[in-house]
């Protein structure tokens, strides 16, 4: 590889991949009643079934944005050694952190004019946001240039579905993604709904279901009718809020369509769940489109 990898903690990578392709991750923050944490430190070990557990419990998170000092530590360091780098960033339309880290990178390229500093805007999110990684990773280890997968990843990015489901809707309400009303209207009624990430790279409501089951039906039912064949050559991400038997449930789905189809299961990282909750499970995929 002739560049290096740079992505956030938003993506939802598992760890041996990031290690087998050496790909950089700049840790996003956030905050347990006051105490601040970074989101993903190299080497370190994040129990993210206890952050799950303090969720459950009632304990006041919120999340902010990259430490940008860290973040230029990183970055200046690839360029120092003479590679060029490529940064597959978090939506810009769920956080300010695609802008914040773009705005460095401007500012490192003016200093670094024989250097190569791209970026591209996944407008995805999760388990989305990190296959794009994880596709651009394979391509550069087959010796693509930098330009050849930062187009790819442009060109593809709107093909990357997104779809997901809540157990709680009172914590998309208190991340504004929902009304009070809505929250608990759904909540009295079992409403458990199916959502995507749109081509703006936003949170959608698209459906309603009545129970668990049927949300995760739902979830295999939209990769059913849009993803891209061959899809049993496809490699599907799926994440999850401390509900791995609902997203071991889902796999055994898909695995049953479609033989032999590989499957990467991981946590949610806690920057996206401090939003979206314990329970949240969500399916990533190529397709004919996001919706």
């Amino acid at each position: 590889m002739n560049f290096e990898l740079v992505t956030d903690t938003s993506s939802n990578l598992v760890d041996d991949v990031i290690d087998r392709f050496g790909i950089h991750v700049l840790p996003l923050q956030f905050t347990i009643d006051g105490v601040a944490h970074q989101s993903y430190l190299k080497g370190e070990k994040s129990d993210l079934k206890r952050f799950y557990t303090m969720m459950r419990a009632g304990k006041t998170i919120s999340t902010s944005l990259p430490i940008l000092s860290a973040s230029e530590e990183t970055l200046r360091a690839i360029l120092d050694r003479g590679s060029d780098l490529l940064y597959l960033g978090f939506s810009s339309a769920l956080s300010g952190t695609f802008q914040a880290t773009a705005l460095l990178l401007d500012q490192l390229a003016r200093e670094y004019p024989e250097r190569k500093v791209l970026y591209v805007d996944t407008l995805a999110a999760s388990g989305g946001e990190g296959l794009l990684v994880y596709k651009a990773a394979l391509m550069a280890s087959k010796g693509a240039s930098i330009e050849e997968v930062r187009d790819w990843v442009e060109d593809s990015k709107l093909h990357l579905a997104h779809w997901f489901t809540v157990d709680d809707l009172m914590f998309l309400f208190r991340g504004g993604r929902v009304s009070r009303t809505s929250a608990w209207a759904g909540t009295m009624l079992n409403i458990k709904p199916v959502m995507h990430v749109d081509d703006e790279g936003r949170l959608i409501p698209l459906e309603k279901t009545r129970g668990r089951k049927k949300s995760i039906q739902g979830l295999f039912r939209h990769m059913e009718e849009t993803a891209l064949a061959p899809v049993e050559e496809q490699t599907v991400f799926i994440t999850h809020g401390d509900c791995l038997e609902d997203a071991e449930a889902l796999a055994a789905l898909i695995r049953e369509r479609w033989k032999g189809i590989d499957i990467v299961i991981n946590y949610i990282d806690p920057v996206i769940g401090a939003h979206s909750g314990p329970g949240t499970l969500a399916l990533f995929f190529l397709a004919t489109g996001r919706k």
